[in-house]
Order: C-alpha cells, then sequence, then structure tokens
C-alpha cells in the first residue's frame, strides 16, 4: 500500500486572466482542497511581474501546489495527498475544469511504494 498518491497535472489553452487573478486562484486552491477531501491547514500565492502565480496550499495530508504562466496559457499543478479517504485526482479534475483549460494531462503516481531498483508505474488519467 502507498503512503500516498501525486498527481502532476499540466493544463493548456487556459485564458490569460484566469491565469494571472491571484484571488481566483486563491479560492480554487480552497476549493480544490475541499474537493480533495483533504483539511487546509494554510495557504500562501505570490504575484509576480508583469504576470504569472506561484500558489500552494498546505494540507494537513499534504500540499497543492499551482504555477502559472499567462503568457503561454499554461499552468502546472501537484496535489499529493496521504491516507485513504483522500481523492487527489478529483481535485486535479476540479483545478482543470475552474481554469478552462483546452487541453491537460494528469499523471497519477503512486508514492512509498517502490524501491530504488523498482520502475513506478506512472498512470496517464
Amino acid at each position: 500500500m502507498p503512503v500516498g498518491v501525486h498527481c502532476i497535472l499540466e493544463l493548456y489553452g487556459c485564458p490569460p486572466n484566469l491565469l494571472n487573478d491571484i484571488e481566483f486562484i486563491r479560492n480554487t486552491l480552497e476549493e480544490a482542497a475541499t474537493t480533495a477531501r483533504s483539511t487546509l491547514l494554510d495557504k500562501i500565492a505570490h504575484q509576480f511581474h508583469p504576470q504569472g502565480v506561484t500558489a500552494l496550499a498546505l494540507l494537513a495530508e499534504s500540499h497543492i501546489s499551482i504555477h502559472t504562466w499567462p503568457e503561454n496559457g499554461y499552468l502546472a499543478a501537484d496535489v499529493f495527498t496521504c491516507g485513504e479517504h483522500a481523492k487527489p485526482v478529483e481535485a486535479c479534475e476540479y483545478i482543470a475544469q475552474a481554469f478552462k483549460s483546452g487541453k491537460h494531462i494528469l499523471m497519477k503516481l503512486p508514492r512509498g511504494r517502490f524501491s530504488p531498483t523498482v520502475q513506478p508505474h506512472i498512470e496517464v488519467v
């Protein structure tokens, strides 16, 4: 049994205004934590100039991070959760929908299951 699940999410074709809206991103982090059935402990966000945002939600179960490049319509996110009750894939699906991505790639990696000599299975969802 893995200790957790780490989802890597890439969004393409997102509206630049959403990717540069720090309040929208903070709210999306909160909703993603709720969707993941996780406990939000804290959040932090930083607005870059001339554009882009990095935001992090600290969860009792681990974290959600969002990094945006509005000039490219691109968002990179991590959702890492521990425990059996959390739903990281659902959080990723929520993020993809909230940012109105034209295309997304979601990879799911079990954490704490593999030895250094065994290749992990990364599932593209």
